[in-house]
């Protein structure tokens, strides 16, 4: 029996209730990764750089093989009935570039509010230098000064500072707050990040097509483990504790992807129009992370080659898992 047919014997035919139970299942793979602090006391940076890599690598590939690949044949065929504007039909590839240009937009942005959230959970925000474990003199200027306001935002040289979304703190901090509130800042990422993979996870299955969903659920599943891994190691780096960061991950990852999926679901399900759009929006959002975020982590420490090697098995793996799948 083939695992498409199967999943339909126990789930049902409704892709809503399906795309409910990939977001239930992406989320007890980010559960399962946070929960292997409680084993592996004390991963390397290099194995966490690999991992990392390796999810890197899986979203990749879901994300042209499973998304903007189906998105734009879907739109392509003469059954589709697309938006019109001014006489012209937005087919093809038109609306999972619109799609996609929207996710890449809304992630970035997402990364700039970042860094208001501390603030006003706190009255706190760490700048890069405290996630890093280091302090610079606050000087009067050049291009190197950050300076600290009345509200404790800490700004770089762009008026910014940058949170990292994975990966363990390195020196000794001074100040416990400060390393606590790197653990917020990764938390907000990581969930702002888990968005688009909870909505691809539901778009997929809204589509109709089974197996495309299941590739995609398992396909974020399982890059979902490397990364609550290397978020709760980064929270156990801060101090927290280990049985209590990693059940919060799973919560947390369940929050916000299980909903996401069944919104795509839905959504899709009800305007099938929509499918190409949503395709885009979640490839968009999975490449945004994977270039600004992911790959950037893996190659800071000096693990690059390793790091590279897990993206290549990853991106193999989620070709393999689309063609298994879809025989």
């Amino acid at each position: 029996m083939a695992i498409a047919d199967l999943f339909v014997r126990l789930v049902g035919e409704n892709p809503v209730l399906q795309g409910l139970v990939g977001g239930v299942v992406i989320a007890a793979f980010n559960l399962l990764g946070a929960s292997i602090v409680l084993f592996w006391r004390d991963p390397t940076e290099k194995w966490l750089d690999a991992a990392l890599g390796f999810a890197a690598g899986v979203m990749l590939s879901a994300s042209f093989t499973s998304l903007l690949l189906p998105g734009i044949d879907f739109a392509s065929e003469p059954s589709y009935d697309g938006l019109a504007i001014g006489g012209f039909e937005i087919a093809g590839i038109l609306p999972v570039l619109v799609g996609f240009l929207l996710g890449t937009a809304v992630l970035d942005r997402g990364e700039r509010w970042v860094r208001y959230v501390g603030p006003l959970i706190s009255n706190r925000l760490v700048a890069e230098s405290d996630v890093e474990g280091t302090h610079r003199p606050e000087t009067d200027g050049g291009s190197g000064s950050e300076v600290v306001d009345e509200t404790g935002r800490a700004d770089g040289p762009h008026g910014h500072s940058h949170a990292h979304l994975a990966g363990p703190t390195t020196g000794e901090s001074t100040d416990s707050n400060a390393r606590l509130m790197s653990v917020l800042l990764f938390t907000v990422a990581i969930t702002l990040h888990n968005m688009p993979e909870g909505l691809a996870v539901g778009v997929g299955f809204g589509s109709g097509d089974i197996a495309n969903g299941i590739a995609l659920m398992l396909a974020i599943g399982i890059q979902n483990i490397p990364e609550g891994l290397a978020v709760s190691v980064a929270a156990i780096n801060a101090g927290l504790s280990r049985s209590t960061y990693a059940a919060f991950a799973g919560i947390r990852a369940g929050v916000v992807e299980i909903p996401l999926a069944l919104l795509g679901a839905w959504a899709v399900a009800v305007a099938a129009p929509l499918l190409p759009y949503a395709m885009g929006f979640a490839a968009g959002g999975m490449l945004y992370v994977i270039g600004d975020e992911i790959l950037p982590e893996t190659h800071s420490r000096g693990y690059e080659r390793i790091a590279t090697w897990g993206f290549m098995i990853g991106a193999a793996l989620m070709l393999t898992l689309d063609v298994v799948l879809a025989a």
